[in-house]
């Protein structure tokens, strides 16, 4: 039997890796890991997974970590306000959406 766990990130939240690898704002969440559950090694692919657009030291890139991986900081900013402005909405609680797309 599969467990569900509920998303405890939602789309547009800002999020860091508990390791310091990225930062970033959550794009897509999957209930569970989407690969071969072989390829998570010692992390349980039986708890949500998600695609972050990350921003590190090299620039920016689409990170897919687990939830346990992750948590948030509501102090954190992952963008400059500028890149900010001309890529996302924010909305009142700090979620972000892409400019073409609404927050669920």
């Amino acid at each position: 039997m599969t467990r569900q766990s509920v998303a405890k990130f939602g789309l547009g939240q800002i999020v860091r890796h508990r390791d310091a690898a990225f930062r970033g704002v959550v794009i897509d969440i999957d209930p569970s890991y989407a690969g071969d559950p072989a390829e998570t090694g010692e992390t349980a692919p039986d708890q949500p997974y998600y695609q972050v657009l990350a921003i590190g030291p090299d620039g920016g890139f689409i990170a897919y970590a687990a939830e346990a991986a992750l948590e948030h900081d509501p102090e954190l900013s992952a963008l400059t306000e500028d890149a900010e402005r001309r890529w996302f909405t924010v909305d009142a609680q700090g979620r972000h959406a892409p400019l073409s797309h609404a927050i669920h």
